[in-house]
Formats: C-alpha cells, structure tokens, sequence
C-alpha cells in the first residue's frame, strides 16, 4: 500500500510551477500543469542528472507534410539540464522511445482537511460565548510505494 506524504497547500503550488520535495529517500518533482498535479522522479534515466530541474515546455508532433510545424501539449514536457532528453510529466514517458525509457510517475491527489477548534477566552466571567472553529483547506498529496 502506497505511502501518504502531504506535499504543501494547494494555494502554495500555483499553476505551472514545480516543488520538489525528499520523500522516502526520493527526490521527486510535483507540478501543477494547468490545475493538475503530477510527481515524476528527479532522476533522469540516462545519467541520473536532476531531471525536475529542467526547462518546461511543450512539443511538435509528426505531421503529414514537410514544413507543418504546430506546438501543443505547452507545460507538459521537461528537457534534462544536462543532455536534453524529453520526458512527459503526465505520464513519465520519454518522447522519443516512450515504451521502453520512462521516469517513475507518482500518483498526486487534492484532498480537503478540516480541523476544528474551540477558541476559548481567557476571561473567567461564564457568560463568555465560545464557539467551534472549522478550517478548511486543500493540500496536494503524493503516494509512494
């Protein structure tokens, strides 16, 4: 059974940004790809080099004829800093041999947590109202293992 490892709040990793966090001895990259959360191993397969480190960006597909040149998928590609290798954060597949080179892909969740409190006064006098207090926030989560 995977691990649970609250990564930060969902207000802390806007979108198309990137955190990366030690996690079970794992470096790992969590980004935010147009309000969608992805991990991937901060490891590049080929040397090990920092992958999450990378430049984001996107990618030309093939197309039918010479000189069609479109862009698509933008913030779902990362280039290795070190030899430019590509890999798709969505799914952890390389772009250029995506069945046999991959980085390891995390599930990432959004989860609500609520936590109430009752604030009290320090006033002695009983007719002092308390009240239960409810907070509410959404943190993304990483699941290793």
């Amino acid at each position: 059974m995977p691990e649970r490892f609250v990564v930060c709040r969902v207000d802390e990793l806007p979108e198309g940004q990137r955190k990366i966090v030690e996690v079970a001895g794992r470096s790992i990259g969590v980004f935010n790809i147009d309000g969608e959360y992805h991990a991937i191993r901060n490891a590049c397969p080929h040397q090990l080099a920092p992958l999450c480190l990378g430049s984001v960006s996107g990618t030309s597909p093939p197309t039918d004829r010479v000189g069609d040149y479109r862009w698509h998928r933008q913030g779902q590609i990362i280039r290795c800093p070190w030899h430019g290798w590509e890999f798709d954060i969505t799914t952890g597949q390389s772009l250029f041999n995506p069945h046999k080179c991959r980085v390891k892909h995390y599930e990432v969740t959004v989860e609500s947590t609520r936590t109430t409190r009752q604030i009290d006064s320090t006033d002695p006098d009983p007719s002092v109202e308390t009240f239960p207090v409810a907070i509410e926030a959404k943190e993304v989560v990483l699941y290793v293992g």
